[in-house]
């Protein structure tokens, strides 16, 4: 005897319906979110630049199929690709996610939501180039910071609640989910479009975390945001068509997304859309490490200098304690070899280990060539983790976000230094006096990797006025960093 299944057409969920009329509705007024989104967009590219450095991301650029001209594509920056706006949201994903340098939301979930600017960015290019062509108004880049602000809100509210990685999904989908929602509305599609558009994010196969973690931490954990905005820009493009949508794709009984991936649990929501996200974002200014271990890098150097000024090494340690929290100690607490760039820079000890060692934490320091140092893996061995409950309520507290971490470290001689504490990192809201003159500079740095000095002064005149940036059009802020 079959039971009755109804198949009429249910309305759209509520967490899309909230999703869409954010993007379609909300307007955006807050200077100190424009602002941030800005610095936002100068950390992201740099990032971008940076990664421009390594072979391991180059080989992974420029179009499918090699020799391939799109006219009016998309720019992809530090490059000469011009690209369909799916595979320079590809490109540009990558580079920018390819260090672990750019922007980091933690919460329930985490993750990076600078990360949608590939898919923002690259079809904000391609439609002002287009627009041009025929004659008609190009984007401007507040388009772009408008659109930056959004899918940061819609991809750290939704993290504030929900773990996805305690069901094993990487943070990515969140991605694909706020920046299918930007580029719909983006693309100019009507409202039960831009739903359309959502539901096949959410519809869509999602990524699992095991590229993050021991023992299969490797490189795809750099390139999968970027494949992430870039699949839904082209989901995006798809719902233009007319494609149609799947309303129910959250609640459906026993194949929905809540039922299959979710442990049949809805989603939960802390506060409703605004700017929250992009004004409290955390920014990685001093170390290309994992968020989580940026205040113990942080606290490693303070340590590096005491030891240097005592007149002792590395060498003379017995053991190093991190009181920490414990997201810290489930993502990146690491113990045995590590394979990979990607490895180590998901390893708390190792990130530790190299300032304590030689007084910095460098991209390179990831490499190969620097992690064959004995020195390194012997000291790593010293380095033990424990929690701390408080650090952990902290970490989840809105009003504080912090993400704290205590070194101690006991020497070979019985001597005992001072516990080093640090709260808050160099990025986090509570820092920015400190931390934005630093996040300027270092997008100097990196301009100054790729450009002559008269393309990077041409880049910094435009990108440190925000009345200015706001107002050029996408693409003449893109052909900017053309080489």
């Amino acid at each position: 005897m079959s039971a009755h299944i109804s198949n009429v057409r249910p309305e759209p969920d509520p967490v899309m319906v909230d999703i869409v009329d954010y993007v379609t509705r909300y307007q955006v007024k807050s200077a100190l979110a424009y602002d941030t989104a800005r610095n936002c967009l100068i950390d992201t590219l740099g990032c971008g630049l940076e990664a421009l450095s390594y072979p391991a991301c180059t080989k992974l650029l420029g179009p499918i199929v090699p020799g391939t001209v799109v006219p009016n594509g998309a720019k992809v920056p530090g490059t000469q690709f011009q690209l369909d706006p799916v595979q320079a949201a590809f490109n540009i994903g990558a580079m920018i996610r390819w260090l672990d340098f750019n922007d980091t939301w933690l919460a329930a979930e985490w993750g990076h939501p600078s990360d949608n600017l590939g898919g923002i960015l690259a079809t904000a290019d391609w439609l002002s180039r287009n627009n041009v062509a025929i004659g008609r108004k190009p984007l401007t880049m507040k388009d772009v910071l408008t659109g930056m602000i959004k899918a940061h809100e819609i991809q750290g509210c939704i993290a504030l609640e929900n773990a996805f990685n305690k069901v094993g999904l990487d943070h990515v989908v969140l991605v694909k989910v706020a920046s299918a929602a930007v580029v719909a509305q983006m693309l100019g599609l009507a409202r039960d479009e831009i739903l359309n558009a959502v539901s096949l994010a959410w519809v869509d196969g999602q990524s699992l975390r095991t590229y993050r973690h021991a023992p299969n931490t490797g490189s795809r954990k750099s390139w999968a945001a970027g494949d992430a905005t870039s699949r839904a820009v082209r989901l995006a493009l798809i719902a233009r068509t007319g494609e149609m949508g799947y309303p129910s794709v959250l609640s459906a009984k026993g194949w929905g997304f809540y039922d299959v991936l979710f442990k049949g649990q809805p989603f939960r929501f802390q506060r409703p859309y605004g700017t929250y996200v992009m004004e409290n974002v955390l920014f990685k200014i001093a170390f290309p490490a994992e968020f989580h271990s940026q205040t113990a890098v942080e606290a490693a150097m303070t340590l590096h200098g005491q030891l240097s000024a005592a007149g002792k090494t590395a060498a003379d340690i017995r053991q190093v304690t991190i009181r920490t929290h414990e997201a810290c100690i489930r993502i990146i607490d690491k113990k045995g070899p590590l394979a990979n760039p990607a490895d180590r820079d998901h390893c708390i000890q190792y990130m530790a280990a190299v300032p304590l060692l030689f007084g910095r934490l460098t991209a390179e320091d990831y490499e190969d060539k620097v992690a064959a140092d004995p020195r390194i893996d012997a000291l790593r061995d010293k380095i033990v983790c424990v929690e701390d409950p408080q650090f952990t309520a902290d970490y989840h507290d809105p009003d504080k976000r912090s993400i704290a971490n205590a070194l101690t470290v006991a020497l070979n001689d019985g001597t005992v230094l001072p516990e080093v504490v640090v709260e808050y990192p160099l990025g986090h809201k509570r820092r920015r006096e400190d931390g934005i003159p630093l996040l300027v500079e270092k997008f100097k740095t990196n301009l100054a990797r790729r450009f002559p000095a008269r393309q990077q002064q041409a880049i910094l005149a435009v990108s440190l006025d925000q009345a200015r940036l706001e107002a050029m059009p996408v693409n003449e802020y893109v052909d900017l960093y053309v080489i």
